[in-house]
């Protein structure tokens, strides 16, 4: 009788675990969808997160203070969300980060060899169609961008995926001919 009631609260155990493990798992898809189609989520904001049972950690850096709330505000509406630790970091708002925002988009998407990393190929060719803007923090390049452009103080990071280690070392290179950038952390994944 003990050895049956024993099997019974393991195969309970293990039911209760693996059920665990599904909804993470749909939570963990549900947000990442989630956040890939959140308004105003563009080239220049690096959203990530963790999921850990229930509980969700949004992580990143937003160029905008509404980016940060609206991502809160979305991942809390999931079904099974009971917690959302927002440490996303809202990126200073700076007419300087713009310039290099914009100049660091054009050399990068201008570049013949990373063009296949933006589905908005036309506008990076337009010389004057970024600074044509009035903030392009405000008004981004709309479109699928694999390469992400994070501007702090001046320092570039670089986030995302690309096919080729080539590739990781022209937008690096890009990057840092821009004038007025200190520094270009190359963040790039190669995912061959």
């Amino acid at each position: 009788m003990i050895k049956y009631i024993c099997t019974i609260a393991v195969l309970t155990a293990g039911m209760a675990f693996a059920q665990n493990n599904q909804a993470s798992a749909r939570i963990n898809n549900e947000v990442r969808h989630q956040l890939a189609i959140l308004p105003y989520n563009g080239v220049f904001d690096n959203l990530k997160f963790h999921v850990d049972g229930n509980v969700v950690t949004l992580l990143g850096q937003a160029s905008r203070p509404t980016l940060k709330s609206n991502a809160e505000r979305i991942v809390r509406r999931i079904e099974g969300v009971t917690t959302v630790v927002n440490e996303i970091e809202v990126l200073p708002l700076s007419p300087n980060d713009d310039r290099i925002r914009a100049a660091v988009y054009t050399q990068l998407y201008r570049t013949p060899a990373l063009q296949k990393y933006t589905s908005n190929r036309t506008e990076p060719l337009l010389r004057n169609s970024l600074s044509n803007r009035i903030s392009i923090t405000n008004d981004p390049p709309i479109g699928y961008h694999a390469i992400h452009i994070i501007v702090k103080n001046g320092s570039v990071t670089l986030e995302g995926a690309v096919a080729a280690r080539g590739d990781r070392d022209i937008a690096n290179i890009k990057a840092n001919t821009v004038s007025g950038v200190f520094s270009v952390t190359n963040n790039l994944r190669v995912d061959g």
